[in-house]
């Protein structure tokens, strides 16, 4: 059963949590707001009211906005909590009482673990679903104009999957142009038409692109199907009489998110779908996913050792300046962020193995936290 020491202690943590929170969120809002309020006003002549266009669109960024400052904001509130106890004597009077310092810290402890799981389950759940609202910005309010597409290389296929402009909201790609691989080069070694749909697998055909009035090459509309290692790649209307005379179906399993996302990609998938992606054939992925992935594993226990870094310089603090406490204890912390920083991007570029880069952190860093945090206990 919860002690009133520990209500006490909880709602001083949530208070502070949600305090810091709202006010980065309100911050973030009134900066990129004033900035983009013509494009809000643009999209809600159109499409409904200012207000209600702009609280759905940062509503959703604020999930995404949580995401990525938990940690430090759970860290802030840990901090902000143990200061505001020791400003007014009360820390001094609970261990006067006999009652140890490791039991005061016990339950913000403790609702700081469950901050950190709550932002791995938003991360792995929430975000992984909303990701097409994320993925649009204040440019393209509703994803509906068309935006620059970024081409993605199908492994398995060899087919490089281009084009001029991509539409999320529809999955669509303008002015489609596929680079075919040499077993083609007798039609030509680009595939281009006036616009690409994705089209899920179903009976007819596998997942892939259907090309809408191809322009280029035109010989291969009157082609049979286009077949590597025995399995068909490009249908053509010769032998698929769903498909009209202009149009052609190219198989890929590289999805339309994978492929309209980009370089958010892996920051909006989950880590199922990371792992999903690494073992896709048509989808080879760099060093920077394997980094990604062991992050995703390690992220609860690097917010936790983040977490036992600056605690101590607030609660063991001998100087009697609280500000003084709190700025040498960011100033750990802005090391520690430097460094996983340091080591994610030495994995990615192939100086380190992605499995070292994602440890190396919290080898470094959790013998430090655990000597610091002795002094709790005394």
């Amino acid at each position: 059963m919860p002690t009133i020491i520990d209500r006490y202690m909880l709602r001083q943590f949530v208070q502070v949590l949600i305090i810091c929170l709202m006010s980065l969120i309100g911050l973030y809002i009134v900066i990129d707001a004033f900035g983009h309020l013509d494009r809000f006003v643009d999209y809600a002549e159109k499409h409904g009211n200012l207000l209600g266009t702009m609280a759905a669109y940062y509503s959703y960024q604020a999930i995404a906005f949580f995401d990525r400052t938990s940690g430090i904001l759970t860290l802030i509130a840990v901090m902000f909590t143990i200061t505001w106890i020791q400003r007014h004597n009360e820390m001094t009077a609970l261990l006067a009482a006999g009652i140890t310092r490791v039991r005061v810290l016990r339950p913000v402890l403790l609702a700081a673990i469950a901050v950190s799981l709550l932002a791995a389950a938003n991360r792995e759940w929430v975000i992984p679903n909303i990701r097409e609202h994320l993925a649009t910005d204040s440019k393209n309010l509703g994803g509906e104009q068309a935006t620059v597409m970024q081409s993605r290389f199908d492994s398995q296929t060899d087919i490089l999957l281009g084009g001029e402009r991509i539409v999320h909201a529809t999955k669509k790609i303008i002015n489609p142009g596929f680079f075919l691989p040499r077993q083609f080069a007798q039609f030509g070694r680009q595939l281009t038409a006036m616009e690409a749909q994705y089209l899920p697998a179903c009976d007819a055909h596998p997942s892939g692109y259907l090309l809408l009035g191809v322009t280029s090459p035109k010989s291969l509309l009157k082609s049979p199907p286009l077949v590597l290692n025995e399995k068909p790649i490009i249908y053509t209307p010769v032998a698929s009489p769903w498909l009209k005379e202009d149009q052609v179906f190219v198989a890929s399993e590289v999805s339309f998110e994978f492929l309209a996302a980009g370089a958010t990609w892996r920051d909006f998938a989950s880590t199922r779908e990371l792992i999903h992606q690494l073992r896709n054939p048509s989808t080879d992925l760099g060093a920077d996913v394997r980094v990604a992935i062991h992050g995703r594993f390690l992220k609860p226990l690097l917010d936790t050792t983040l977490l036992f870094l600056g605690l101590p310089f607030v609660v063991t603090r001998t100087n009697r300046n609280p500000f003084l406490s709190i700025g040498m204890s960011l100033g750990v912390v802005t090391i520690f962020m430097l460094v996983t920083l340091g080591c994610q991007a030495l994995g990615s570029g192939g100086w380190l193995t992605p499995s070292l880069a994602a440890w190396l952190p919290l080898i470094i860093f959790a013998p430090i936290a655990t000597a610091l945090s002795d002094s709790l206990r005394k």
